[in-house]
């Protein structure tokens, strides 16, 4: 009899803790907190609103982006003689942020804005119109609901500091975590993974390009290309550059005013263009920045006629002299007398490089596409004849698609003579556009930063999470009873099972 109310009891106890259990591990209301970080680059600004849970915040993983507006009009560096209108061309994308955020929320999200490469030229070329247009972001920015940050032109070192932070935070790599994004051999080669192995990042602007990444040994060469990094408890000694004037755009304007020198009339026929495009551009637009003004000449024509040749071994040939590699002062250099340690580990390569590659289907998540392809496809492309490329992609603004072909031999021109990557290393470049829900970009390492949102130590975590302790209460407790049974059915055997009872 005691033996059955014992066991009566524990089953009790059992139904109670798998009550417990089930009605502890509902999921709670969730308790978001909200960040917003507006790009302002050299040719368009951005607003990206990004979420995590606030009872993980110091976690890894937890922060995702949940919406981006691109903003209408150029970057505000564009507004460089109508600064007034910078601030208010934000507006749009502001008012996208208050449909996502709930409005409870709006005074406790910070809003931060980092501008770049377009703004760092304009602040060279124009300090007085830098800081005007920069007042007039900031004024709209106050003018919002949310909680202002700050408006200010980030460093080339800080984008490729903070490229480099989201593309390995977003992939796991400062603390192991199973991603939902990740599947099948990506899943199992990401866990095989050493947990100090990061990714490089490789990002490309309008205005500038940054190369990022953890290389091998302590050389002290070049300090000032070091950066120094504690994340959850581990050490990060990393080596970036950021290329003032080397974003696809600037790099286009310094080609063109070179080839300029070599004309003796206003007529260019230029081999990094279709067959049978045509454009003209004003002298005066060509060199009115710093990347160009050096090369500033007298010329006895006010306009350049530009007729395309549609060849690419040209324009590569072209594009090549942009990269100095004549002057070293190190033991190995990318290009203008720049150090750069030996390539080490896959690169992440976004922004502009992923866009121009996407845009000519070279960007493969399975295997990255073989360097001789990429050169064809590229090869192919620039030789189709401009009355065939413009109704084929009719959906593209035509200055943007009559640039793809420099652009494509651009990114190999600077990945292969610029940073020397070669048909050995080449297929650890991988081209990301998103990784998981977010954008790969220097954003989200610039608000993980800002909100200490990565702590330098690993945080303390117990070695059972909740659920699992109340799972494995659960367990014990039904072997418990298990055993209480088996012990009064040995002991105490049901008449129908006693011997000779039919």
């Amino acid at each position: 009899k005691i033996l059955l109310i014992l066991g009566f009891l524990s089953t009790l106890a059992v139904i109670a803790l798998i009550a417990v259990a089930v009605t502890q591990n509902k999921p709670l209301p969730k308790n978001i907190k909200y960040g917003i970080v507006l790009d302002a680059g050299s040719s368009h600004t951005n607003l990206y609103v990004y979420e995590w849970p606030a009872e993980k915040e110091n976690d890894t993983g937890v922060v995702q982006q949940v919406e981006v507006c691109k903003v209408e009009g150029p970057g505000i560096s564009g507004y460089s003689h109508d600064t007034e209108k910078a601030g208010p061309s934000l507006a749009q994308c502001l008012e996208q942020a208050e449909k996502v955020i709930p409005s409870k929320q709006y005074q406790e999200t910070p809003v931060y804005l980092g501008a770049t490469a377009g703004m760092r030229l304009l602040s060279l070329e124009n300090k007085n119109a830098a800081d005007k247009v920069l007042s007039s972001v900031e004024k709209t920015l106050r003018s919002a609901p949310f909680s202002f940050q700050g408006a200010r032109i980030i460093s080339g070192q800080e984008e490729g500091a903070y490229g480099w932070i989201t593309i390995n935070y977003l992939l796991g790599n400062f603390k192991q975590v199973p991603y939902q994004w990740h599947s099948g051999w990506t899943k199992l080669l990401h866990s095989l993974k050493s947990v100090s192995e990061t990714s490089g990042a490789l990002d490309l602007g309008g205005a500038s390009t940054q190369i990022t990444f953890v290389p091998n040994g302590h050389s002290a060469e070049s300090p000032e290309n070091l950066l120094y990094f504690r994340l959850y408890g581990k050490d990060y000694r990393v080596y970036t550059h950021s290329f003032l004037c080397y974003g696809k755009d600037q790099a286009l304007q310094q080609k063109l005013a070179r080839d300029l020198e070599t004309l003796e009339n206003n007529s260019l026929l230029d081999p990094c263009f279709h067959q049978g495009y045509e454009r003209t551009i004003n002298i005066s637009d060509l060199f009115k920045n710093p990347c160009t003004s050096a090369e500033k000449k007298q010329f006895p024509f006010s306009q350049l006629y530009i007729q395309g040749e549609g060849n690419y071994q040209k324009c590569r040939r072209n594009i090549q002299k942009l990269f100095n590699k004549t002057n070293c002062p190190y033991s190995s250099c990318s290009f203008n007398g720049i150090y750069l340690p030996p390539l080490q580990g896959d690169f992440g390569a976004f922004s502009a490089f992923y866009f121009v590659m996407n845009f000519l289907n070279l960007t493969s998540e399975q295997s990255p596409v073989a360097l001789d392809k990429v050169t064809s496809t590229i090869e192919s492309f620039c030789a189709q004849p401009w009355h065939e490329v413009k109704p084929a992609y009719h959906q593209i603004k035509e200055k943007y698609l009559s640039e793809y072909c420099f652009s494509g031999a651009y990114i190999l021109s600077l990945l292969e003579n610029g940073y020397e990557f070669t048909e050995k290393n080449w297929q650890r470049i991988h081209f990301l556009g998103k990784i998981g829900s977010s954008d790969a970009g220097w954003t989200l390492g610039y608000m993980l930063n800002l909100t200490n949102m990565i702590p330098a130590e690993q945080p303390a975590v117990p070695p059972l999470s909740h659920g699992s302790y109340v799972g494995l209460m659960v367990l014990c407790s039904l072997v418990l009873v298990a055993v209480l049974l088996f012990a009064w059915l040995l002991f105490h055997k049901p008449k129908c099972l006693q011997k000779g009872v039919v």
